[in-house]
């Protein structure tokens, strides 16, 4: 019986077959590469907030310390947003006709709070507790950055479960003194 196929024919399966799987392969190398990508992660992107506030300023410049703002940092899960009340406690006398704060008095005159872009904002299924973070050494700055110095707060860490996992795997490198 003659043979249906060529001899070259198995040649050519096995390229294909070794192609696909290469392409398959480098598709998904690609795709895990782009997840974790500062494009994905927003690692770097700079936030339109209502009112353009400078940590570099109230921190760095005028001396406030960050736990007058972010009162419940060390006692909480969460760090807290300072309310309207917090801002207008300094700048019902300082700055206060300015009309970059208008967002500010506006929100002061109605009771309600100003509603800023989270510039960390993780899935609903995660749990960060900013306390024990606080309470076993490690820093502010480990995970958010140098906000004190940063004119318009942005992410410089991706804080992804790889990159919680890195530190917890290791975190001698993140711990500071109390």
């Amino acid at each position: 019986m003659p043979q249906i196929f060529r001899h070259s024919s198995n040649t050519l399966s096995r390229a294909v077959i070794f192609g696909t799987a290469l392409v398959l392969g480098i598709s998904l190398y690609a795709i895990v590469e782009f997840n974790r990508s500062d494009y994905q992660t927003d690692v770097g992107v700079k936030l339109l907030q209502p009112i353009p506030f400078s940590h570099k300023h109230h921190v760095s410049d005028i001396g406030i310390d960050c736990r007058y703002c972010h009162i419940s940092v060390e006692t909480s899960s969460f760090a807290g947003i300072p309310s309207t009340k917090k801002c207008m406690n300094c700048h019902s006398e300082i700055w206060a006709n300015a009309s970059v704060l208008e967002p500010l008095r506006a929100s002061w005159k109605r009771g309600m709070p100003i509603h800023w872009a989270r510039v960390h904002n993780l899935p609903d299924y995660v749990y960060i507790d900013h306390s024990i973070h606080l309470a076993k050494g490690v820093g502010c700055s480990t995970c958010h950055g140098r906000v004190d110095q940063m004119p318009i707060v942005m992410k410089t860490a991706p804080l992804t479960m790889e990159w919680c996992m890195d530190c917890h795997k290791n975190p001698m490198i993140a711990l500071r003194p109390k």
